[in-house]
C-alpha cells in the first residue's frame, strides 16, 4: 500500500512512517518543519519527504491513504483537496496505529504531562534488555533503544507514547483513546494544552476515558504520589499498581541521591527489595520515569514475579536526545538542550542541574513556543521556575502574532519580576540577538563553570546550535 503522511517530521508521525515503512508499505509525506533529527532519520530510511504542501503534487502521487496528523487544519491546500476532491482515503494518525498494529497487540501506553518519551523508551529497553523483541513507538529520537519505532515480535508487548493532545483536526478526541491499553502507565496529570483543553478537570476526563478501555486482565500503573490522579477515582474494573515515594505505594522509590558523578535509588515491590539503581540521568523525575517503567514492563512479562525482572541494565540507559541533553561538554562550560515548554519540568530540570553542577553559574534559556505557553496562562508558574536559574534569557513568543496582545506571554513583564528578585534577567526582539546578548555574557574559561540550559520543544531558530559552535571556537 501507499501511505501518504501530511505532517510527516514531527516526531510521531515520523516514526510512525518508519513502522509503515519496516511493514512493507511504500511510504512518503510532506512536511513544512523539514529539520534534524526526523528528516535525518526518514533520508536514511528511504522515505521521500516533500518541503511544503502542493494539492497538484499529492494528486499527482495518487497514495491509497493519507494520514493527517495533527498539526494540519483546515485552510492546509492537500487537506482542502481531500474534503474538495473525495478522491483518497484518509485517516488520523491514532487511528491509523490502532488498525494496523495495536489491535491486535498486548499494547503498553505510556500517559502524563511529562516524561512520556524518556519513560516509553526505558520500558521499551528494559523490555529488549529481558531478552523480549517488543514492538514501540517513541515520540522522539532516543539514544536507548537505537531507534524510535519497531515492530517487534506480534506476540510480544507494544509500547506507545500516549499522547492527551487531539487526534486529528476531525477527530479532537484524546490520541490515547485508540491505543487499546493492556497496561495503562499514568505517570502525572497538570493542567496543559490550553487550546484543546479548558481546565485542569477537563483533562482528568479524557484520562478517565482512557483508564476504563483497560480490560480487566490489564492493569494500570499509576503515579501514587499524584493528588491529581488519584482524583481520577477508583478503578474497579482492572487491576491497579501504585508507584511512589510514600510506604502505602505497591512500588516505592526510596534513597534518592544526586551528584556530580551520577544519581541513585532504590526500588521495592511490596515490601520486598528489587533494585538499587546507579545510572547517569538527572532528577528524581527521571527516577520516577525509570520506576514506572519498570513495573509496567514487569507486569508485562513477569507478573507472577515482578521483582524477578533485572534492572541492571539501567546503569547503561542514555537518554532521549533534546531530553537534558548535553551539547557540549568544554573546559568551564556545559550546554544542554531539553524539550522543555511546561513549568514543573522547567523548574524540575534546573533543581536537577544544581545538584549536578553545584558550583556553576547557572542559566537558562527559554522560548515561549508552545501553545500553552505562549499564553499569559503560567506565566507566574514560568517565572517561578525560571527564578532557580542565576540568569535568565527569555526569547520571543513563537508566532505572538497567533495570541491576541493580551493574552500573551509578556518576556518583559518576566524579566521585570525577575530583575526584581536579584537575578539577571534579559529577552531581546528576536532570537538572533539573544543569541548575541547570551554569547557576550556566558564565555567558556570566564570567572567560574558555566552551565546553559536551553528550553525549547521546537527549533529555537538554530540558536543553540550556533551557540554550541560559537563555544566550541572560543574554548
Amino acid at each position: 500500500m501507499k501511505i501518504y503522511f501530511l505532517g510527516i517530521c514531527g516526531t510521531a508521525m515520523g516514526n510512525a512512517a518508519l513502522l509503515a515503512r519496516a511493514a512493507g508499505h511504500e511510504v512518503s509525506g510532506a512536511d513544512t518543519g523539514v529539520y534534524p533529527p526526523m528528516s535525518t532519520v526518514l533520508a536514511e530510511a528511504g522515505i521521500a519527504v516533500h518541503a511544503g504542501y502542493d494539492a497538484g503534487r499529492l494528486e499527482r502521487l495518487a497514495p491509497d491513504l493519507v494520514v493527517v496528523g495533527n498539526a494540519m487544519s483546515r485552510g492546509n491546500p492537500e487537506v482542502e483537496w481531500l474534503l474538495e476532491s473525495r478522491a483518497l482515503p484518509f485517516t488520523s494518525l491514532p487511528s491509523l496505529l490502532h488498525d494496523t498494529i495495536l489491535r491486535r497487540r498486548r499494547n503498553i501506553v505510556v500517559c502524563g504531562t511529562h516524561g512520556k518519551t524518556t519513560t516509553t523508551a526505558l520500558c521499551a529497553f528494559l523490555l529488549r534488555a529481558a531478552g523480549a523483541d517488543p514492538g514501540f513507538l517513541i515520540g522522539g529520537v532516543p539514544q536507548d533503544p537505537p531507534c524510535g519505532s519497531w515492530l517487534g515480535e506480534p506476540a510480544a508487548p507494544f509500547v506507545i507514547e500516549g499522547d492527551e493532545y487531539d487526534s486529528a483536526f476531525f477527530d479532537k478526541r484524546s490520541k490515547f483513546i485508540h491505543y487499546a491499553p493492556h497496561v495503562a502507565v499514568l505517570n502525572n496529570l497538570e493542567f496543559d494544552h490550553a487550546d484543546i483543553f479548558r481546565d485542569l478537570a477537563d483533562i482528568q476526563r479524557s484520562f478517565t476515558h482512557f483508564t476504563r478501555l483497560v480490560p480487566r486482565n490489564g492493569w494500570i500503573v499509576l503515579n501514587g504520589d499524584d493528588p491529581n490522579l488519584a482524583a481520577l477515582g477508583a478503578t474497579s474494573w482492572t487491576r491497579q499498581v501504585r508507584v511512589g515515594r510514600g510506604a502505602e505505594n505497591d512500588v516505592v522509590l526510596s534513597d534518592f541521591a544526586e551528584t556530580p558523578s551520577g544519581a541513585s535509588f532504590r526500588l521495592a515491590w511490596r515490601g520486598r527489595p528489587w533494585a538499587r539503581v546507579e545510572w547517569g540521568l538527572s532528577g528524581e523525575f527521571n527516577a520516577r520515569n525509570a520506576a514506572m517503567a519498570a513495573t509496567a514492563a514487569a507486569l508485562a512479562l513477569r507478573p507472577e514475579d515482578p521483582t524477578s525482572l533485572d534492572l541492571g541494565a539501567l546503569a547503561s540507559f542514555r537518554g532521549v536526545r533534546r531530553r537534558q541533553e548535553i551539547r557540549l561538554a568544554a573546559a568551564g562550560l556545559t550546554v544542554i538542550e531539553d524539550f522543555g515548554h511546561h513549568p514543573t519540568a522547567l523548574a524540575a530540570t534546573l533543581d536537577s542541574l544544581r545538584a549536578r553542577y553545584p558550583a556553576a553559574r547557572l542559566s537558562a534559556v527559554f522560548e515561549a513556543r508552545s501553545n500553552t505557553a505562549r499564553t499569559k496562562r503560567m506565566q507566574d508558574a514560568f517565572t517561578e521556575a525560571l527564578g532557580r536559574a542565576d540568569a535568565a534569557f527569555i526569547g520571543p513568543v513563537s508566532r505572538a502574532e497567533r495570541v491576541p496582545a493580551a493574552e500573551r506571554f509578556a518576556p518583559e513583564e518576566v524579566v521585570a519580576d525577575l530583575v526584581a528578585r536579584g537575578r539577571v534577567a534579559v529577552t531581546a526582539p528576536t532570537n538572533a540577538d539573544l543569541l548575541v546578548r547570551l554569547a557576550a555574557r556566558v564565555r567558556p574559561g570566564g570567572e567560574g563553570p558555566e552551565v546553559v540550559v536551553f528550553f525549547t520543544n521546537g527549533s529555537f531558530d538554530g540558536i543553540i546550535d550556533g551557540f554550541v559552535a560559537a563555544s566550541r571556537v572560543g574554548g
